[in-house]
């Protein structure tokens, strides 16, 4: 694919993109990654959709938005949302690594499609089509192991398990990941916020608890160990879909805008209160973090144009089935 398209000059052009806003593989239809996609320390992966069962993809620098190199995938596929916030993920701290989940068409779904890319060429490693009602949760630092979240019920999108998928072997791992200290627990809940750790080995979620107290699944990707840390404090907040994870050395903080209403320490999951709310405290970052207010659209628009340059040709190496 050719290299080094720039968009600055044709950004008027995203306005042709269709508005095809759909759902990543939450049970709830809607949240989309969009044109922020997820960042890598120097890339950005995006897709973009580009007509019935085609998707295009692509690498694009951090800074700057000018497009790396893109790919057009036979399929429908999307970088995947792990939480109602926004947040994006899909990409090994490595960078190798890059996983694309089917949009969600309806709840439940009989089955549930990914793609796994080479994150580097954008080349296709595997497609894999899963039995069940599953959505992507987290990928483990050097990209072998990813986790999904698979829903339990037909009747009840808060039920579900975390499940561990062994992506050299090519298998869905049998036992679900808990909590060893509450092995016998029920997980219920929507995912409200995601945060990871600098060195991208934890993954926490901020669930709503289905009604019940809210709570932090902190999951080890490296490990495929789980703890979940209830926050009894925040039970029948009417802000809870406001709040958002913020990490910060042995700290994680649960901020509802400027201020922490909850604390927690990420080696003993020590959950503590702070004694005065703080009103310096930065506000959450929002996935777009560290991207200039021109990038996105200037992305959208190189993107576009590789489309029309590449008119819509399908590499034999990229070649899925139709969704």
């Amino acid at each position: 694919m050719r290299r080094g398209l720039c968009g600055a000059a044709i950004c008027g052009l995203l306005l042709a993109v269709p508005a095809h806003a759909h759902g990543d593989g939450l049970p709830v239809q809607g949240v989309d990654a969009g044109l922020r996609g997820v960042a890598g320390a120097k890339a950005r992966y995006v897709s973009l959709w580009a007509g019935p069962h085609r998707t295009l993809v692509a690498r694009a620098r951090r800074h700057g938005g000018q497009v790396l190199s893109s790919r057009m995938l036979h399929g429908s596929f999307t970088v995947p949302v792990v939480a109602y916030d926004g947040s994006a993920s899909g990409l090994s701290a490595n960078g190798r690594t890059l996983v694309l989940i089917r949009p969600r068409a309806r709840s439940p779904q009989p089955s549930t499609r990914l793609a796994v890319l080479d994150a580097k060429r954008l080349r296709l490693r595997s497609r894999l089509t899963l039995r069940g009602d599953f959505s992507f949760d987290a990928l483990s630092p050097d990209g072998r192991t990813m986790y999904l979240i698979e829903y339990r019920s037909r009747r009840d999108p808060t039920r579900y398990a975390v499940r561990a998928y062994d992506l050299r072997r090519g298998r869905l791992l049998r036992a679900p990941i808990v909590d060893p200290r509450e092995p016998d627990e029920r997980m219920r809940g929507l995912p409200v916020s995601r945060e990871t750790s600098a060195d991208a080995r934890w993954a926490y979620t901020l669930y709503d608890g289905a009604g019940s107290h809210p709570f932090v699944h902190a999951l080890d990707t490296a490990r495929g160990e789980a703890a979940c840390i209830d926050l009894d404090a925040l039970t029948g907040s009417q802000r809870i879909y406001q709040l958002r994870l913020r990490s910060s050395g042995r700290d994680l903080s649960v901020l509802d805008g400027r201020s922490v209403v909850a604390s927690i320490d990420r080696t003993t999951f020590r959950v503590s209160a702070p004694a005065v709310a703080s009103s310096n405290t930065a506000p959450p970052r929002s996935s777009s973090a560290g991207v200039p207010w021109w990038a996105v659209p200037a992305v959208g628009a190189a993107l576009l144009l590789a489309l029309l340059v590449f008119g819509g040709r399908v590499s034999r190496r990229s070649r899925l089935s139709p969704s």
